[in-house]
């Protein structure tokens, strides 16, 4: 933030200071929390989220809220969608199990934002989902306020239960609350009673999160009009306040309205905050890193390790019907012209999978979200992410060639 901005903004007296006058740039970042008590009671740091889409609603800049909430426990993400604000408390908190990607729900059951203003909270994948969505004119991003989320990556809800079990010695069946908080997750039963598990340690566990999220390199979604998070809030505020990012002006806009409503505090960010947010954004992405070179395949081995791999499909489509990029209005691997069986022969042939990987091409979000409905556990994810980053790669190697001067 510019000088000019702190002294608007009321900022120059100090770091950490609350600030009390108005003017919010793209750019801009702010330690920020609901002015709500009861939101701040409710939501996870600070409660930002939950205060910036109640004022959304209550201002009549959306009509609806698209978030993730609890379905039957803490460990069961369900789509949810808020247009009383009075009800917004509903999903608040995190949702560290989500199962599925908001933008196909807003694609498939929210008409792609074509009749009503809805404002979306999610992580990296859901941004770059709604991204090549509105390409193929599925989404009207002119009616999207998307909140982002930073992520490291989300948990299956089964293995997450079975190390809450192994880890915290607790029947995941009795935890009714989940919290991050100072670098632990914090888990309180029906009892009262509260168990501390280091984010470190479950790191260790690689079935702690989804493999396509370690391997993914969105983790903050700047493509959001403003990004939320707890990385690089510390000390006494640690819980009590989420590091926000502006990241259009449409987000400058929200934030510095909300503010002039009362409906949120913010205040300037210290460095030593702001440092630890970009060191642990450079390390998750050193991670992602490491494991695309764990789990993609080299040359050598990638075909036959794949070929056997596509020798356990039975061509169910359920790949193609959860995938956030397969929305086209006529689909080619699934219409009724298409046959991927050949009579009397078994394995089926690997040809939907090359073909599909083809009409992915660059796309692939990194959601996973194939892989978790495969019927037969292909691990899916990983071969569509490598075959998109790859298509990337030589498109850039193309362009590169390209534009260097003759000589």
């Amino acid at each position: 933030m510019n000088a000019r901005v702190e002294a608007l903004c009321g900022l120059d007296r100090g770091e950490g200071e609350e600030m009390t006058r108005k003017q919010v740039t793209p750019g801009d970042t702010f330690l920020a929390q609901s002015a709500n008590v009861d939101i701040r009671a409710r939501g996870e740091s600070g409660g930002v989220v939950t205060a910036l889409l109640k004022f959304l609603l209550e201002s009549g800049r959306v009509d609806a809220a698209l978030a993730m909430g609890k379905g039957r426990d803490i460990f069961d993400g369900v789509p949810m969608v808020i247009k009383d604000p009075g009800k917004i408390t509903g999903i608040s908190g995190s949702i560290q199990c989500a199962p599925q990607l908001l933008s196909r729900y807003a694609c498939k059951y929210l008409s792609g934002a074509k009749d009503a203003k809805i404002a979306i909270v999610g992580v990296g994948c859901d941004a770059a989902a709604l991204q090549l969505m509105a390409k193929k004119g599925r989404i009207n991003l002119d009616n999207v306020i998307f909140i982002g989320l930073n992520c490291r990556g989300t948990a299956p809800p089964i293995k997450t239960k079975a190390l809450v079990n192994k880890l915290c010695h607790v029947d995941p069946n009795n935890v009714v609350k989940e919290e991050i908080s100072k670098g632990n997750i914090i888990l309180e039963t029906r009892d009262h009673e509260h168990r501390e598990l280091s984010i470190e340690k479950l790191k260790s566990e690689r079935s702690s999160r989804r493999s396509n999220c370690l391997r993914c390199e969105i983790k903050i979604p700047r493509m959001a009009a403003i990004t939320c998070g707890y990385w690089g809030v510390t000390g006494s505020d640690a819980g009590r306040y989420s590091f926000v990012e502006v990241c259009s002006t449409v987000g400058a806009d929200i934030l510095e309205a909300a503010i002039k409503a009362k409906a949120v505090h913010a205040k300037k960010p210290s460095s030593k905050s702001t440092e630890l947010r970009n060191n642990i954004e450079k390390s998750q992405l050193a991670l992602a890193r490491r494991w695309q070179k764990h789990d993609f395949k080299g040359p050598v081995e990638k075909d036959d390790y794949w070929l056997r791999q596509f020798s356990k499909c039975i061509k169910c489509l359920g790949c193609v019907k959860v995938c956030p990029i397969c929305v086209c209005e006529s689909c080619k691997l699934t219409g009724s012209d298409v046959n991927w069986f050949e009579p009397n022969r078994y394995p089926v042939s690997p040809k939907f999978h090359y073909t599909r990987a083809a009409h992915i091409a660059s796309d692939c979000t990194g959601c996973g979200q194939c892989e978790d409905v495969c019927p037969v556990e292909i691990p899916l994810s990983a071969f569509y992410q490598q075959s998109s980053k790859e298509y990337r790669e030589l498109l850039e190697k193309f362009d590169r060639i390209n534009s260097t001067p003759p000589r």
